[in-house]
């Protein structure tokens, strides 16, 4: 169906297709979105009358629609399953940038294991470097006129004890990160806040301590004559 998304297949044809118009070796590339290039409603709706009677119809043209970072721009990119091809390749020179991905922020979140004032105020505090997690935050859009780029606040948590790490944040410590460079480009240390104990915040079965609640009594949901809808693809009736 030509609404169906894209298989894995494609996922990784469409970043062969870029990585082939943008070759690695002279283009910084990564991938903030890949997906379903909807085809033209008119298109579609011509395609559905004529499947009906003639269900060999070809459908409408499978695209995909690629938001990537070239070069630290952000191309918004149609790539065309048929033909193998780039058929729109736009740079999106405006307010706004493209999500995150996985790789940028893990090394935005490390940067400040490497950052002595960082270290330092880990040691006032008496806290253990190895028990603190960290994580990258958008800091979002406020109205400005002057683009600053794509930066983001590094919160950092302490566990020791307890995995429920967001109950212990170690507050008053502000870390901005410019993801371009990839390098702290701020770091402040306001005030000591004391982080919450740990006891009481662990939330794993095997660290509950009795008594427990009372037992839930059992349940059964049967459909003997089996669900009233019917999955085909990725349709539902």
């Amino acid at each position: 169906h030509p609404l169906d998304s894209l298989t894995p297949n494609e996922f990784i044809r469409v970043q062969a297709i870029v990585n082939q118009s943008h070759p690695t070796t002279t283009n910084d590339i990564t991938f903030q979105y890949i997906g379903l290039n909807e085809p033209d409603k008119q298109a579609l709706i011509s395609w559905l009358q004529n499947h009906r009677t003639t269900p060999i119809t070809a459908p409408p043209p499978r695209q995909a629609f690629v938001i990537a970072r070239i070069n630290h721009q952000t191309h918004e990119l149609v790539v065309d399953l048929l033909y193998d091809n780039i058929v729109s390749d736009h740079i999106h020179y405006g307010f706004g940038y493209p999500l995150l991905n996985f790789e940028e922020q893990n090394s935005a979140s490390q940067l400040v294991f490497n950052h002595a004032p960082f270290l330092a105020a880990l040691n006032k505090r008496g806290l253990k470097v190895e028990e603190v997690i960290c994580e990258t935050f958008a800091i979002g859009w406020f109205g400005e006129t002057k683009q600053n780029g794509r930066v983001v606040k590094v919160m950092c948590y302490y566990l020791d004890g307890t995995v429920n790490l967001y109950m212990r944040p170690i507050e008053a410590i502000t870390v901005t990160v410019d993801l371009e460079a990839m390098k702290i480009t701020d770091f402040r240390d306001r005030l000591v806040v004391p982080v919450p104990k740990a006891a009481g915040t662990d939330y794993r079965e095997s660290e509950q301590k009795e008594p427990f609640g009372p037992d839930l009594k059992g349940i059964t949901v049967v459909q003997p004559d089996g669900p009233s809808f019917i999955i085909d693809g990725s349709r539902i009736r």
